[in-house]
């Protein structure tokens, strides 16, 4: 890696899965994997492509048990194009010999190259170079060009193109036991003589899925139907030492897109009228330099490369094309099928970076949430509560997808799964709603939307929280924390845990927040929700009491992560490191012992710590002064040292969140947690997921860490308050805002100094807060700030 450039030299299939997630191409629609276009699905390779919001619902046979799941669905492959010498097997990476093979990322143009030369035997070399784009200003489109030339010979080659819809969702190896046949209907058929088109839909969501595909090439282009493919036949001839160009461009509609009547009508027509390869490369590169210029980051050395690369992977799923689309925020992005593509918390590791740099996709997002607002209120009632339930994992209309069983790879047991008991997603929701007001100043939103849901958020944690009068407080039970490991207490014969800290103080902070909204809204839009929610004084009246008298438990001086947390046992962490070396995955190594985490004190990734990530040092505080608390430096510390030896980091999420909280508390310790923050993907360190699809939760994290977290920057009451953190290994970063109105806010942070630069166009000026002195910057103007040490 090098700057803009993202580059794997050889052929390892070893490798293979891993280099394709990580050279996706996308453009917040679709995107493709990846994967060589003369290679088929297989143990090796899997060239899977993806739109935003595409879901099915299969029912399959598991373990005895009916079980129901909904997938973003894999959708026809666009890719193919493979070729020979007339007679001779199609020429592969696996079944022919290679000599050179080279792939290249170009990121700053969102461009995949590859060069490989395959020895044909008898000094005859076929040298193929292709690239390849997923439209960035048009949506629907891609394409793909290929050079062949031939090296030390002349002669025919044979080139096969193909629209493929034979495919099923078969990427993540754990999930084949299930049904991942969601294609149905599927047919093909000719356009025009250089153009084929394929037509299907999903079995019961009733998508309907077009791809036409125009293949330009300097010998004539013929066309034949094969089931479930439509395919294209050129046949060239290479003269020695010069290139034969083949051009392939795609587009892809579905009946879920605005503005189409027929997506087969669309797609062929789009095709029919698409420009050269020239021409959609340079408008292609030109969407993505618009984009790197309102996301600028300036950052030094490999980290600044591997949050470039993060940003990329982050605007391929969640570009501004997501403003028109319904749709949330997939863990796993757009480039494979882990978690079934489905929608957790990410969004609070991924919104607080949009919010200020594309604030149209922050409201975008909200908006797919507030839009299921019904649907989780329904939850709620079916569960026997008030207010809004928001599931864990969502999909495509908002119903609770985490699913029933989940396998242990290790054991091969199918095990029960209780992670819909992690109803903090809805103080998430409510978190990012808040978030995305206080950096965008949009007032239309919180007074409308955002307010109706934080309303409901917090009527369910008002009602979910039970008065205990031995404590004197309210306590909310049987749920599960951000940690994972921990869904019961040992032998327990129901699921669930009281008094999750992490989950009890954010409902705290939900609850008093919308109160003070509350406070604020316009008198009529507030009578407007009191008539349309049955909202009365007396539940406004046990918000204040509940937001000031939640329990929060602690043992031996430190925050418990749970009430009972205490008493449960402590792990042997250097035996279990010795026999395993990697632990990641405790709960997997302990059931397959016969044992269960739930028995320890044991997390599989950051849970109080959390609250660290969440709040400042100074909100945290006095959030638990609200709460009857008193938490001091030296109780926070201890809290952190205590869970710093007992998380075993089985999520990618867990070094970020660590990185951020000892950036303010361990410092020297710091810098090895957000390292493998920004590695989690490019070193594949969770062993083999990245394959399955990046995390997109840590990648966005990762830029937020250089954007919030060391600089401390807080979006609050109007203004920006920064409190930066110096790193040695990080002294010297700079990146540019988008913030209420101001299009492109510059800051710059080296030792002792911050320049922050207002845009000369721009509603007023900015007001900058440092822990010791507050500025006043108007348009145009450069501040110079010093920093205290």
């Amino acid at each position: 890696m090098t700057g803009w450039i993202w580059e794997y030299e050889g052929y390892d299939p070893a490798e293979v899965r891993l280099r394709e997630s990580l050279c996706t191409l996308g453009n917040g629609f679709f995107a493709t994997r990846g994967a060589l276009p003369e290679c088929v699905a297989d143990d090796v390779h899997y060239p899977g492509t993806y739109a935003a919001g595409c879901y099915d619902r299969l029912t399959s046979e598991v373990a005895g048990r009916r079980v129901e799941n909904e997938d973003l669905v894999n959708l026809p492959n666009w890719l193919p194009l493979r070729f020979r010498l007339p007679g001779g097997p199609w020429l592969t990476p696996d079944t022919t010999p290679v000599l050179d093979h080279r792939e290249t990322l170009r990121i700053s143009s969102g461009l995949l190259e590859r060069l490989t030369r395959y020895d044909l035997g008898e000094g005859r070399v076929l040298r193929v170079r292709q690239e390849r784009l997923v439209h960035m200003a048009d949506p629907h489109l891609a394409a793909l060009r290929t050079e062949f030339t031939a090296e030390r010979y002349s002669g025919a080659l044979e080139v096969e193109a193909a629209l493929d819809g034979g495919v099923t969702n078969a990427g993540v190896a754990r999930y084949r036991d299930l049904d991942g046949r969601h294609l149905t209907h599927v047919h093909g058929g000719s356009a025009a003589p250089d153009t084929v088109w394929l037509h299907c839909r999903t079995r019961t969501s009733d998508v309907r899925i077009a791809l036409a595909s125009r293949l330009s090439s300097e010998a004539p282009v013929t066309f034949r139907k094969e089931n479930p493919r439509a395919v294209q036949l050129t046949r060239l001839h290479l003269t020695a030492g010069r290139a034969a160009t083949v051009d392939k461009v795609v587009a892809l509609y579905t009946s879920r897109d605005p503005a189409i009547s027929d997506p087969l009508h669309a797609a062929v027509d789009r095709a029919d009228r698409v420009a050269r390869f020239e021409e959609l490369l340079e408008s292609h590169r030109t969407a993505w330099g618009q984009l790197w210029r309102r996301g600028e980051l300036e950052v030094p050395g490999e980290a600044g490369t591997i949050l470039r690369l993060h940003l990329f992977h982050v605007l391929q799923t969640l570009s501004p094309h997501t403003e028109d689309l319904d749709v949330g925020v997939p863990a796993r992005g757009l480039h494979g099928e882990a978690y079934r593509g489905h929608v957790f918390w990410d969004e609070l590791f991924v919104l607080p970076y949009l919010n200020l740099h594309f604030p149209e996709v922050s409201r975008a997002l909200l908006h797919y949430r507030y839009r299921r607002l019904d649907r989780a209120l329904a939850a709620a009632r079916d569960a026997g509560r008030l207010g809004a339930m928001f599931p864990w994992q969502s999909g495509s209309d908002g119903r609770e997808e985490a699913q029933q069983l989940h396998l242990n790879p290790r054991s091969g047991h199918w095990l029960p799964d209780h992670s819909r008991l992690q109803h903090h997603v809805g103080s998430a929701i409510a978190y990012n709603v808040w978030q995305y007001c206080e950096a965008t100043g949009d007032a239309e939103f919180l007074h409308t939307k955002g307010a109706e849901l934080l309303l409901q958020i917090s009527r369910f944690w008002s009602d979910a929280a039970a008065y205990d009068p031995l404590l004197g407080r309210y306590r909310i039970k049987g749920v599960m924390g951000p940690d994972e490991y921990h869904d019961a207490y040992p032998d327990a014969a129901e699921p669930g845990l009281d008094d999750n800290a992490y989950t009890n103080v954010t409902a705290a902070w939900v609850l008093a927040h919308t109160l003070d909204v509350l406070r604020t809204l316009p008198e009529p839009r507030r009578r407007e929700l009191d008539e349309r929610t049955g909202l009365d004084r007396s539940e406004l009246e046990k918000w204040e009491e509940v937001s000031r008298a939640l329990h929060v438990p602690f043992h031996d001086g430190v925050i418990s992560q749970f009430e009972g947390y205490g008493k449960l046992a402590e792990l042997d962490w250097k035996e279990y490191r010795r026999r395993y070396g990697d632990i990641r995955r405790l709960d997997r190594i302990l059931e397959g012992e016969g044992d269960t985490v739930n028995r320890y004190r044991a997390s599989k990734q950051a849970d109080v710590l959390m609250l660290g990530y969440l709040f400042s040092p100074a909100e945290l505080q006095g959030l638990f002064r609200r709460l009857g608390y008193e938490l001091d430096e030296a109780t926070w510390r201890l809290t952190v040292d205590h869970y710093l030896h007992r998380t075993s980091h089985g999520s990618t999420l867990s070094g970020l969140v660590h990185g951020w909280v000892l950036a303010r508390d361990r410092r020297a310790e710091a810098w090895t947690f957000c390292q493998e923050a920004l590695r989690g993907d490019i070193a594949d360190v969770q062993g083999g997921t990245t394959g399955e699809g990046i995390h997109l939760g840590a990648m966005a994290g990762t830029l937020d860490l250089v954007q919030r977290g060391l600089p401390g920057l807080e979006t609050r009451d109007g203004g920006l308050r920064l409190d930066p953190v110096p790193l040695p290994e990080l002294s010297s970063y700079g990146f540019t805002l988008r913030y209420r109105g101001h299009w492109g806010v510059r800051l710059r942070l080296e030792s002792g100094r911050l320049e922050i630069t207002v845009p000369p166009s721009g509603p007023g000026p900015v007001d900058v807060r440092l822990p010791d002195l507050v500025a006043r910057l108007r348009p145009g103007e450069t501040g110079h700030l010093p920093l205290p040490d």
